[in-house]
């Protein structure tokens, strides 16, 4: 069964840290683009942050400078460093490829003081 958990959210103080992991089964992230997506309530989806399969990445402007996308293929997963949290980055966290339409559960994402 194709499956994307993502996982690493929680509360944070602004300026901390947070790493975000992507596990997928019956998909081989080494040849795929995979994109890491945030929603806050009330807002739409955004594309927050992509690799592809040549492992080039690009950022959402938001993020860039603070976040950085990385894949490790022996473990087949991907992961979203999240750097210099703002009350802003708050939102639901999500993973998937371009291919798939099923959404995972998300990792809850909170930066508040």
């Amino acid at each position: 069964q194709v499956q994307l958990v993502e996982s690493g959210g929680g509360l944070v103080q602004p300026g901390g840290s947070l790493r975000l992991s992507c596990a997928a089964s019956k998909i081989d992230f080494s040849v795929n683009s995979v994109n890491w997506y945030r929603q806050a309530p009330g807002k739409q989806r955004e594309l927050v942050a992509r690799i592809t399969a040549g492992g080039s990445t690009n950022y959402a402007d938001a993020v860039k400078g603070r976040f950085t996308i990385s894949r490790d293929n022996a473990k087949n997963t991907v992961y979203l460093q999240m750097n210099s949290l703002r009350p802003e980055d708050t939102a639901v966290y999500y993973c998937n490829v371009p291919w798939f339409s099923a959404w995972g559960q998300g990792t809850q994402v909170t930066v508040s003081s």
